[in-house]
């Protein structure tokens, strides 16, 4: 059984060898769909009975883990220099330092290498994150399989 969980969070980046308006400071308001597999839990009187996972769980572990890091903060590629200088100069500015340039591929890709271990047979029903999706706009999203981290 495969369920999912959508959260929204909003965020700055910029692409900075694109060659359109990506390249300049700007933000979003992103979705981020995180969808686990399991087998439905039967344990009579316990609260996750009937469930792979509760939703609240799933939504808790993934702020905790990686939509409050990320949530109205600028997530900057750590070798674009002038950004992450300009950025340094704005006394507590919310900036995370990314090791790739946060296009929606990498930090789908990010999001998944984070929250996989945490998802991780949580409830002992073989339960595992299959993919996460990352809308950068309504129209316009990237999708981290399983199959990529295999």
């Amino acid at each position: 059984m495969q369920i999912t969980r959508r959260l929204e969070f909003d965020a700055g980046h910029r692409i900075p060898d694109h060659q359109s308006q990506c390249r300049h400071l700007h933000g979003h308001r992103y979705a981020l769909e995180v969808t686990l597999s399991g087998e439905i839990i039967e344990a009579s009187g316990q609260p996750a009975n009937g469930m792979v996972m509760d939703f609240s769980e799933i939504k808790a572990l993934a702020k905790h883990h990686l939509v409050d890091a990320w949530d109205h903060a600028f997530l900057a590629y750590r070798l674009d220099t002038a950004v992450v200088e300009f950025l340094a100069g704005l006394p507590g500015h919310k900036t995370v330092l990314l090791d790739a340039v946060p296009t929606a591929e990498n930090l789908a890709a990010l999001a998944f290498a984070t929250l996989a271990p945490i998802y991780r047979d949580t409830y002992g029903n073989h339960l595992r994150l299959e993919r996460v999706r990352l809308f950068e706009t309504p129209n316009c999203w990237a999708d981290a399989l399983r199959a990529d981290f295999a």
